[in-house]
């Protein structure tokens, strides 16, 4: 008898690890679901308390707070970088994804980014590490690691207006991971941007995670000249959700800092 009911309940454990999905699982199926990036929703807001704060140009966004280059023509930029310290959000359940890209402000039509999603759910935190060429969706690296306090630099780079390459690399641990890139939607290379974004899931905008801070150093977007521009003097983005600005973003010569509010 008591080794019958030792079965039984070894069985039922079995059934049950089975059953339950494993967090890779649960990340493929959000990705199957559609996450997605999507280009700088900006909104009609006069908050001159902000802007008088702010050497740069403060606009307000759904769904993207950061240091975006608006200003140069098309065909100027061909990659940017940058490095950032993984947060560990807080609360019980949100995201956020820390990226850098090119293209998605004054140009909608098309986003070359890489970057890392953070998420918290019944109180566990869970990273991914993706690339995405907009109007696509965004896709998981496979092969690498990511937890809380790791070092990670971003790049992207065009090869083309229809080419390029999506890197990430965890100076902590060593690793890297590269894709490259086709696309039917030509950049048109004109923004550089070092975001923090509200992303999209199933045509809406997932809960918006308490990250705290994330600081993105060696910020660099590179010209088809071979100049570097740094985001001093960018403009900054702000997210504000329901009447009320949820992120504060500064620049450096070489750095945006971008928090939690």
């Amino acid at each position: 008898m008591v080794f019958a009911l030792a079965l039984l309940s070894n069985l039922l454990l079995a059934t049950a690890a089975l059953a339950a999905p494993s967090r890779l699982g649960a990340r493929l199926e959000r990705r199957r679901a559609g996450r997605q990036s999507q280009p700088i929703r900006l909104l009609e807001s006069n908050h001159l308390d902000n802007l008088a704060s702010n050497a740069s140009h403060v606009e307000y966004s759904s769904n993207w707070a950061g240091a975006v280059w608006d200003s140069y023509p098309s065909g100027t930029f061909t990659s940017v970088t940058g490095t950032f310290t993984v947060p560990t959000p807080s609360g019980s359940s949100g995201a956020a994804s820390a990226w850098v890209g090119i293209d998605g402000d004054t140009c909608g039509t098309a986003i070359l980014q890489t970057g890392i999603d953070f998420t918290i759910s019944g109180g566990q935190v869970s990273y991914d590490a993706w690339y995405e060429w907009y109007p696509d969706y965004a896709y998981d690296f496979s092969g690498i690691t990511i937890k809380a306090g790791d070092s990670i630099k971003l790049t992207v780079t065009a090869s083309s207006t229809k080419a390029g390459t999506a890197v990430i690399q965890n100076l902590t641990t060593g690793k890297t991971v590269t894709k490259s890139l086709t696309s039917s939607a030509a950049l048109c290379e004109e923004n550089a941007e070092w975001i923090v974004e509200d992303f999209e899931e199933g045509s809406s905008l997932v809960p918006f995670a308490d990250f705290g801070t994330v600081t993105f150093t060696n910020a660099v977007a590179t010209t088809k000249s071979g100049t570097t521009v740094g985001p001093s003097g960018s403009t900054l983005i702000d997210i504000e959700q329901n009447n009320k600005v949820l992120t504060s973003v500064s620049t450096t010569s070489s750095g945006v800092t971008i928090s939690y509010v």
